[in-house]
């Protein structure tokens, strides 16, 4: 059982302090009555197994639904585009609005879920993105633009659970149950985007209204955050690598403080170059692969265009399947792989990145080169890289949990997602659409020009992943020295809450400095009795020294 589940506490009656310090006033605090022996050991922060598997499977779930937010829209693409009469360079917009707004919000929430209730800031994400997407399923064709601003408040909700609950799975498991739990969560990123294109393509041919897609999922979201509320605990920042046994009195560091401790992290910045090289693809991807599918088969003369909504929406069933099952598949072998090649070479993570996305380079070049052609060649070149992109969503965030001191991984999960989104899938979709339109505006009007055109801008996806593999091989020479440089006594930033500080625990290990006599306490100086389950360990400044309170709303549960 892993440090950060366990349920065993030290019996309250071993042991004590070796030494006191003297209150102001001559008072030794609660241990000066005699009622109150300290433990031999400061508690740890825990949670009962099954709750922490429970709060998990919550948290899963969420994550399910956030990534059906980003994909429905895409999935009704072309019933949008005709009912909203936009071309393709503005439906590329839609998804860089949304992204923007997700990436200019990430840094607030990343600010507030290191210094605030991080529950409550998921809480409202939820109702954030819920509500501006029922209220955007009402917008008349004429009304565009509010369209595209709802999506924007959608793109900021989803900022705040993609920000935040990394770092919460991240302060319940550790080591390989985190790199486990890490892959279980980042299955649904796949899992959701393609039950995103599922949903919104299914809703639109069983309705007839590409809308009523918008109207089911806040169903959901109200379920979910029941179950957040109820279920999901906000445990302490280090809390499973026992960083959340002890309350100590030291100042927190500024964001800017925060900020440079990144920068000079080398790790953080090369991994989070290389994940936004993969934004950058799933983002073009993501966005125009069902599209591109679509006008393939009209090119092969298995598909009639589409005229008018609602359009055929078989190649979004395909593609939202296809993205699940490479998705569940690839996140499971990445995440084994890892965890097994870690045993033999600390260096694993990155190397499983970067071999992984140089590999995917041609398979997607193919599948592009080959569309024209053969359908069947397209899609197994398609689905194979997927399969070695799916490899790595588990793997760069447990990077970023390994290389990242406890109290900055709110900052740290905010400053990647603005990185990723700004550099990759924000304006992919748009840069993707903008070349597709600039040379349809230069061939012939005809499908097979028209498809043409979107296969050679995807082009510079394959590029792009290049250059992300060539990142993770930077990552893998600096991830030990940054492993080691996160975890020294006194490296980055403690908090005064829910931070234990390892110069703390090294003080109470030390030998006891010569003791004066107590003053006798008069009646009404004697401290109230405690009990063991509330015993609280503070420390006052550095020239008083620790001395032990009792705190009756402090529970440890067990």
């Amino acid at each position: 059982m892993t440090r950060g589940m366990s349920t065993e506490h030290h019996s309250p009656l071993a042991g004590g302090l070796q030494s006191q310090s003297r209150r102001p006033g001559g008072q030794y605090g609660a241990l000066a009555s005699g009622q109150c022996p300290p433990p031999s050991t400061p508690m740890p922060w825990s949670l009962p197994r099954r709750r922490v598997y429970l709060a998990a499977a919550v948290l899963c779930y969420i994550n399910l639904l956030n990534y059906m937010n980003w994909f429905i829209i895409p999935g009704v693409l072309l019933d949008v585009q005709k009912s909203f009469h936009i071309s393709d360079s503005h439906a590329g917009l839609l998804q860089t609005v949304f992204i923007g707004c997700l990436l200019v919000s990430a840094p607030v929430f990343g600010y507030l879920g290191d210094r605030h209730n991080r529950k409550a800031t998921l809480s409202f994400g939820i109702l954030l993105w819920s509500g501006a997407g029922l209220s955007s399923s009402f917008i008349p064709p004429k009304y565009s633009w509010l369209f595209f601003l709802t999506r924007g408040v959608v793109g900021t909700g989803v900022a705040s659970y993609s920000t935040i609950a990394p770092t919460v799975l991240g302060d319940l498991f550790v080591k390989d149950q985190r790199t486990r739990m890490l892959a279980i969560f980042y299955i649904f990123i796949p899992v959701g985007s393609g039950l995103g294109y599922v949903l919104g393509s299914a809703v639109a041919e069983l309705t007839g209204n590409w809308r009523w897609a918008l109207r089911i999922t806040p169903c959901l979201d109200a379920i979910a955050l029941i179950l957040l509320i109820l279920l999901v605990p906000d445990p302490p920042r280090g809390a499973a690598e026992n960083q959340g046994e002890v309350a100590v009195e030291a100042p927190r560091s500024s964001w800017c403080e925060d900020v440079r401790y990144l920068g000079r992290n080398w790790s953080f910045v090369w991994s989070t170059l290389g994940v936004t090289a993969m934004a950058f693809v799933t983002g073009a991807l993501g966005f125009w692969a069902p599209k591109f599918l679509f006008e393939a088969r009209v090119v092969h003369g298995l598909q009639l265009p589409c005229f008018q909504e609602p359009c055929s929406s078989q190649d979004s069933l395909i593609f939202g399947a296809l993205t699940v099952a490479t998705g569940i598949i690839g996140v499971i072998l990445g995440a084994e792989a890892s965890r097994r090649y870690k045993k033999v070479n600390p260096r694993a993570e990155p190397l499983i990145c970067a071999s992984s996305l140089l590999a995917m380079a041609p398979c997607l070049y193919l599948a592009l080169i080959l569309a024209p052609t053969t359908l069947l060649g397209c899609y197994v070149f398609l689905v194979l890289g997927k399969l070695l992109l799916s490899c790595n969503w588990a793997v760069v965030a447990d990077i970023l949990l390994s290389v990242v001191v406890p109290r900055c991984r709110g900052t740290a999960e905010a400053l990647q997602i603005t990185v990723i989104h700004v550099l990759g899938d924000a304006g992919s979709p748009y840069l993707t659409g903008l070349i597709s339109s600039i040379l349809q505006a230069r061939r012939p009007n005809s499908y097979l020009q028209r498809f043409l055109s979107l296969q050679q801008s995807f082009l510079c996806c394959a590029f792009a992943i290049v250059l992300g593999g060539g990142c993770f091989l930077l990552t893998a020479l600096y991830l030990e020295r940054d492993q080691d440089w996160a975890w020294q006594p006194g490296t980055g930033t403690l908090d005064s809450k829910d931070m234990a500080s390892k110069d703390t625990k090294r003080q109470d290990l030390a030998p006891a400095p010569p003791q004066r006599n107590p003053e006798p306490l008069s009646s009404s100086e004697q401290a109230p009795p405690c009990s063991h389950s509330s015993l609280a360990l503070s420390t006052l400044p550095v020239t008083q020294g620790p001395w032990l309170s009792c705190t009756p709303d402090l529970f440890h549960p067990s």
